[in-house]
């Protein structure tokens, strides 16, 4: 009996209806386009069918893993649909629990980073501890096992790692796994046992380059023809983070009206950011080329990508900046601080003029509740200010090398 006839590209790719992998189990692909694995076998003479979850949810990989499980039960005359049903019934261990958690919530996270992140800060802290534990048996001592060693130490970890068990032991108690109670829960509980993490947590900003010396960073920067010197300078420019440059779309950008407007998936609060533009952003937009078969501003060297997540801090290395850099230790990221110092140190324009260009969130909630609006105006006002000081020149030299490139 052939086995293993699919691969991904095919499972990714097959039109409507159904494909063998081989050893009964097998792909439907429906009319709308969705896909599900299913595994047929023979128990006590009579075939059955029983699913094995959806793709991309389940790979081929995972597909083939349960498909093998299931057939070595069918064989030794255990119903494996049976088994799967008291399997689900019983109560999990917090590893299970915790991978269940994250297959049901991935699709809502921003990114696939994300999910990485719940993965490797449960395994590393949680999973010592309580990763084999039943989720109905785990107590505060637990919680506290895992978080003191490294509550002072590496708060901000911490309270990451605290708030993931606190949503795994509330998924669970949906469930019905355990009672309502949460050991793992803050407010409440936890913070009366454990001191504030403002208290403790020493914040590491990302290095920052000094505003006074950004101008000459940028006449050295205008002399670089590589598509990544364009995208740093459209970075510092707008005082926006790296993968909003380095995802931003045409679709988004509006030059009649000189906006770009973030979307607020790709925003870390969530929330759509407009980002005036000003006379010089216009003009470096202006002299972009369009790539056909690619939506990014910033292509990369794969065909419809955009570039790689490491190409500013590449860039900026090859400069001499960065860890152990002859020029300074300052990374991409830091440029909104060299703006937010400029802005507090040499600009009159107010405070919350800055947080809002920066797209902070507004930590007073008494504050936050009476903003409404989003200063765009005065933002405006102020990003041509920031342009002024930077020199006002256009990237007449890089766009020039970028076409002679191509």
């Amino acid at each position: 009996m052939a086995i293993h006839r699919l691969t991904p590209r095919k499972v990714a790719t097959a039109g409507t209806g159904k494909y063998e992998d081989g050893g009964g189990l097998r792909l439907v692909v429906s009319n709308a386009g969705s896909r599900k694995w299913v595994l047929r076998f023979t128990l006590n003479g009579k075939r059955r069918e029983m699913g094995l979850g959806s793709y991309p949810d389940v790979g081929l990989a995972d597909a083939r893993t349960k498909a093998s499980e299931y057939r070595q039960q069918a064989s030794g005359n255990i119903d494996p649909i049976e088994a799967r049903r008291v399997e689900l019934e019983a109560v999990p261990t917090f590893t299970s629990c915790a991978a269940r958690f994250i297959r049901s919530h991935r699709r809502g996270w921003k990114n696939a980073k994300h999910a990485r992140q719940w993965v490797s800060t449960l395994k590393t802290y949680a999973r010592p501890v309580i990763g084999t534990k039943l989720v109905d048996t785990i107590e505060t001592n637990d919680i506290l096992e895992i978080l003191s060693p490294i509550w002072t130490t590496k708060t901000e970890t911490a309270k990451r790692v605290q708030a993931r068990i606190e949503n795994i032991l509330d998924f669970a108690a949906a469930h019905k796994y355990r009672d309502r109670s949460n050991p793992a829960r803050w407010r409440g509980h936890l913070d009366m046992l454990l001191p504030k993490p403002s208290k403790v947590r020493t914040v590491k900003h990302h290095p920052a380059m000094p505003y006074s010396e950004v101008p000459a960073f940028m006449t050295e920067l205008s002399k670089n023809g590589s598509v990544s010197a364009l995208a740093l300078r459209f970075l510092i420019l707008t005082a926006t983070r790296t993968s909003e440059v380095l995802m931003a779309q045409w679709s988004e950008i509006n030059m009649e009206a000189a906006v770009w407007t973030v979307p607020a998936e790709r925003m870390k609060t969530r929330r759509e950011h407009r980002v005036p533009l000003s006379d010089t952003m216009i003009a470096d937009l202006n002299a972009l080329p369009h790539l056909d078969g690619n939506p990014y501003l910033f292509p990369g060297a794969r065909y419809g990508k955009p570039l790689s997540n490491m190409a500013l801090l590449q860039l900026m290395r090859g400069m001499g900046y960065g860890v152990n850099g002859t020029c300074g230790d300052a990374v991409p990221h830091g440029f909104r601080s060299s703006f937010r110092d400029w802005s507090g140190e040499v600009s009159s324009f107010p405070r919350d003029v800055a947080e809002m260009a920066l797209a902070h969130v507004i930590e007073n909630k008494v504050e936050a509740a009476y903003r409404r609006g989003d200063l765009f105006d005065k933002r405006r006002k102020m990003m041509q200010a920031w342009t002024n000081y930077l020199g006002n020149m256009h990237a007449d030299a890089a766009i020039l090398a970028f076409r002679n490139d191509k």
